[in-house]
């Protein structure tokens, strides 16, 4: 098949691999892409040039010892057999199932290649990417109709009229930068256009939703996820998404505060010293050889071995797979949910939360106890080949007690906010209102998504100093439930119940 790739990356002469008697080869299909895609877009030529994809072909990949390889899937098409993956392989593949295949000098070509179309390579990761929180992430917004309010009230454009605040829904182009470019966009072809290019005139679809990389995207084969997310297009190395930089994208803060954490962490001090004597591109990744303290990807991701190539943790794109409690959510610390999909818990009230106003946890759609032992056994296997037990238990002990006290001090300042609805000075969502859209309830609001997650994500990673404290912590925190009963004690004293229509 003949085939050529809009957006493909890659080279007309590949260098040759190391220890190889030849250069690689690539596809006719592929050499047609870079006839043109080579002068117009070097930048994604150059990526692709040092990929792993640009050296090897699947089967190649595939021939290599279990713990030494990275194709994961039992069969490769027989036309992948002799040559790397080019433009062509990925961008003309699967071209029925993708909404936005388009003649393309030829050939039907699609722009956006989904982690179903990873999945010819890489099935078991594919499949277990689809077992993550991270690949519902789009659903797991926009169809809780909990967080819809609390992203109208917070990405909505504010209006004043008639003396009222309101918030009206967010634009497209607002939620795209704002909360799902993390979760993920829903993609969709709305219709084809005609641009002139220095190749002269050519019809492109035209794709609402496009760009996005959040990992929950709804991609135009209806399969969910990114895997450039972390794997960034068109060189897909391992070492860019073993780097915390990468899971800084959306781990920043404050309500996920992570990379901060990390840095200011001394497992971070170590990375940010001693990196560049690591090798980030070994598989599998030897603990105490090819790193000495771990990065994200070594406690959620990566398969680890010892020394001696004894494998500490299998390798995993399930990243609740060592983890036990879910640390941050509405509105509690909670153990993780059984399934991806979030959006389909509901507490005893009848909201998509994963445990009541009160803290009680709705159980039947979280993990067992059971599971969580063994899930919290497995990451500590990684932290036991750099710490001995004494340690490992006594962080695992502090981390414990630190989502016993934060979700106490929620519950505290849930039950102010609670009187305060009692007593009319606000309208909460037993009378029919939001719980986000007034001055007070986003005091409260500061409690569990800032100040609790900041203090649980430094005893998660063994410190972060003033995370935990003065910087989005306890202190923060302490002053966030005295203003609430200030707030709440002001009103009774004045005896003023707020207007309501």
């Amino acid at each position: 098949m003949k085939s050529v790739g809009l957006l493909g990356a890659a080279i007309l002469l590949l260098p040759t691999v190391a220890g190889a008697q030849q250069a690689a080869q690539i596809s006719e299909a592929t050499e047609t892409c870079l006839g043109c895609h080579e002068l117009l877009h070097p930048g994604i030529v150059a990526g692709w040039r040092g990929s792993r994809h640009a050296q090897y072909t699947p089967v190649e990949g595939r021939a290599r010892e279990p713990l030494t390889r990275r194709v994961s899937s039992d069969t490769i098409p027989e036309a992948w057999t002799g040559v790397v993956v080019g433009c062509a392989e990925c961008h003309t593949l699967r071209a029925d199932r993708h909404a936005d295949s388009f003649d393309h000098n030829g050939a039907a070509v699609h722009l956006v290649v989904s982690p179903a179309d990873c999945a010819t390579c890489h099935a078991t990761e594919a499949r277990q990417f689809t077992g993550n929180l991270m690949a519902h992430a789009h659903s797991n917004l926009v169809d809780n109709a909990l967080y819809q309010d609390l992203a109208q009230q917070l990405v909505g454009p504010p209006v004043w009229k008639d003396g009222e605040l309101t918030f009206s829904p967010p634009t497209d182009a607002a939620q795209a930068q704002a909360c799902l470019y993390c979760h993920g966009t829903r993609l969709s072809v709305t219709g084809v256009e005609q641009r002139e290019t220095d190749l002269g005139e050519m019809r492109f679809p035209v794709i609402d939703g496009w760009p996005n990389q959040g990992t929950g995207r709804v991609n135009l084969d209806g399969s969910l996820g990114c895997c450039s997310a972390c794997h960034t297009r068109h060189g897909f190395a391992i070492e860019v998404a073993r780097q915390p930089y990468t899971c800084k994208q959306c781990h920043v803060g404050p309500d996920v505060p992570v990379f901060k954490v990390y840095s200011a962490s001394k497992h971070g001090n170590i990375f940010s010293s001693q990196k560049h004597a690591w090798d980030f591109t070994a598989v599998p990744w030897a603990v105490g050889e090819d790193f000495e303290a771990p990065t994200c990807a070594a406690c959620h991701v990566s398969l680890l071995v010892d020394p001696g190539g004894a494998v500490v943790s299998e390798r995993t794109h399930q990243m609740n797979d060592r983890l036990a409690k879910r640390i941050f959510g509405l509105i509690y610390s909670h153990a993780h949910p059984q399934r991806p999909e979030t959006h389909r818990i509901r507490n005893r009230d009848g909201l998509s939360l994963p445990a009541a106003l009160d803290g009680t946890p709705a159980a039947e759609f979280l993990i067992t106890e059971q599971e969580q032992r063994e899930r919290r056994a497995r990451m500590q296997r990684i932290c036991l080949t750099c710490h001995d037990a004494g340690w490992v238990d006594g962080h695992f002990a502090r981390y414990e007690a630190a989502h016993e006290e934060t979700n106490a001090a929620t519950r505290t300042c849930t039950q102010i906010l609670q009187g305060i609805w009692s007593d009319g000075y606000a309208t909460g969502p037993g009378a029919g209102g939001s719980p986000f859209d007034e001055a007070v309830e986003q005091i409260w609001m500061d409690v569990w998504l800032f100040h609790a997650n900041s203090i649980r994500f430094a005893a998660a990673m063994a410190g972060g100093g003033d995370y935990a404290v003065f910087a989005n912590g306890v202190y923060e925190l302490a002053a966030s439930a005295k203003e609430l009963r200030d707030w709440y004690a002001l009103r009774r004293r004045l005896g003023a119940v707020l207007p309501r229509e």
